[in-house]
């Protein structure tokens, strides 16, 4: 049986295929692929330049670079490891994330579904604003307002949550512990997730959330059944942007944090530290070796920020079916 292309379909196939010779065109298409040409390219040489500067720290360092609770290039021999920094980021970006996620999403939901016209736009506004605040600005609030203040809840948390173990407090001094850099790095992302998720709330249809108020859905039933689920990858994808901020934040976590080369379980303590920290810090005494065993460090957190992107992705992808990523 022959068939045969209707005439509308080969009329716009003859349409797209003139378009695509047009200079414009051209050009646009050209501009794309080297735009996205040119992002490889960036990205394969850092990856290629961190790698190299690695091998030559990592050859010459005495000890495992991955469990070593030491951070002293300079000795002789070199000893270095990335064991205390590498627990120290994560750790904090997880308080942070913990805390900042579900205040975001209660934020997001008021600005979008909740609250009155006339007062959605003004805080959506400050909500932007916040964004925009440079990291230092942070660092110094949190050393100088945050610090003092969070003592008393450090004493709290020893007192009746110091059975837990990472509540309890063995060792004497002011709150300049992880726990503390959690906190100021929630409130750091708390605008970024809340931005993303209010605009992907936004974007919910409207047919299904007034066709569950027609079959008499309360407020919150239509948005557990329809603004949540349409808009669980752009949670996901915002939480990531969060993620990616206080893996790498440093001026703020280097202002509060009292950096030590400790790893303690216990997270009210004094010391820990991060890598962006640690680079800060000791780039500019380092020699050229020293150099080479930060940019190591470094090295180790941009394959962490990789796989958590990779992650989002991965999870993105699984679940479109069930939310907006495929509206």
């Amino acid at each position: 049986m022959v068939t045969t292309t209707p005439p509308a379909i080969e009329k716009n196939r003859s349409r797209r295929a003139k378009n695509a010779s047009r200079p414009g065109d051209r050009i646009f298409s050209g501009l794309s692929k080297g735009s996205g040409i040119t992002l490889l390219v960036i990205m394969a040489a850092i990856a290629a330049f961190l790698t190299y500067r690695t091998v030559l720290a990592v050859s010459k360092d005495s000890t495992n670079f991955f469990t070593t609770f030491e951070w002293n290039p300079a000795g002789d021999p070199p000893v270095f490891g990335i064991a205390v920094l590498a627990f120290g980021t994560i750790v904090s970006s997880v308080i942070a994330m913990v805390i900042a996620v579900p205040v975001a999403i209660g934020i997001a939901l008021f600005i979008s579904h909740y609250a009155p016209r006339k007062l959605a736009k003004p805080l959506a506004y400050v909500v932007d604003l916040l964004a925009a605040v440079p990291s230092i600005i942070y660092g110094l609030w949190g050393a100088i307002f945050l610090v003092p203040y969070l003592d008393g809840l450090n004493q709290w948390l020893d007192q009746y949550l110091g059975w837990t173990y990472i509540f309890d407090k063995s060792a004497d001094g002011v709150a300049r512990n992880l726990f503390t850099v959690g906190i100021l790095l929630a409130i750091m992302i708390l605008p970024i997730i809340t931005n993303v998720t209010r605009e992907v709330f936004l974007q919910a249809p409207k047919m299904h959330e007034e066709a569950a108020l027609a079959l008499g859905a309360t407020r919150w039933e239509v948005v557990r059944m329809a603004v949540l689920p349409f808009g669980r990858s752009g949670i996901i994808s915002a939480s990531m942007l969060g993620l990616g901020r206080a893996l790498g934040e440093t001026m703020a976590v280097a202002v509060v944090l009292s950096p030590s080369f400790v790893l303690s379980g216990h997270l009210l303590d004094p010391g820990g530290g991060t890598f962006a920290q640690n680079i800060a810090a000791k780039f500019n005494e380092a020699d050229d070796y020293g150099r080479d065993a930060l940019i190591a460090s470094g090295l180790v957190l941009f394959v962490i920020t990789l796989l958590v992107n990779g992650a989002a992705r991965w999870i993105i992808a699984r679940r479109k079916e069930y939310s907006g990523a495929n509206a």
